[in-house]
């Protein structure tokens, strides 16, 4: 193969539809908008419009709160770490932290940190340095003959967006 042999698979990019372009096209005249009204003129936006009519979203009751200080813990549980390290993709010589299991591919987003959960049997002597862990997961890490270090969050609480 040489370089200008290189070109995408067939199907793979799909032209766009010309519209407007005669009534052999298929898509002449109106161009697939049917006939008059707000929807076949440009620049439209409808969506949530129920003709001045207070819409349903604004006529149901609100629920529930967004708590803008809460963490965002990655969680990951003692059995799946142990069936990482079995396979070797974690290495248990070395500290387990948060840039380890996100390269092992088991934590995933946690912008707070990691949280070690319980759930599961760890066998392999294993040091954490993780941002949180439950007293479960603190007792069957020491039992296999490891340790836990908690270490205070990534940042500061700064509110999130309110969404």
């Amino acid at each position: 193969m040489k370089l200008n042999e290189i070109r995408d698979n067939d199907g793979a990019r799909k032209s766009r539809m010309r519209v407007g372009r005669g009534i052999g096209s298929g898509k002449g005249k109106t161009s697939g908008r049917g006939q008059k009204g707000q929807k076949s003129r440009s620049g439209v936006a409808v969506k949530g419009f129920e003709g001045g009519q207070m819409p349903l979203h604004m006529r149901l009751p609100k629920r529930g709160f967004n708590n803008p200080f809460a963490k965002d813990y990655a969680e990951v549980n003692l059995g799946m770490i142990q069936k990482f390290i079995e396979s070797g993709k974690l290495d248990a010589g070395k500290t387990v932290d948060h840039e380890a299991l996100k390269a092992a591919g088991l934590a995933r987003g946690g912008k707070d940190g990691v949280r070690l959960l319980g759930k599961g049997e760890l066998t392999s002597k294993v040091s954490f340095k993780v941002a949180g862990a439950s007293k479960g997961a603190v007792e069957a890490v020491e039992k296999a003959g490891g340790s836990v270090e908690v270490i205070a969050p990534k940042k500061a609480a700064e509110p999130k967006a309110a969404k």
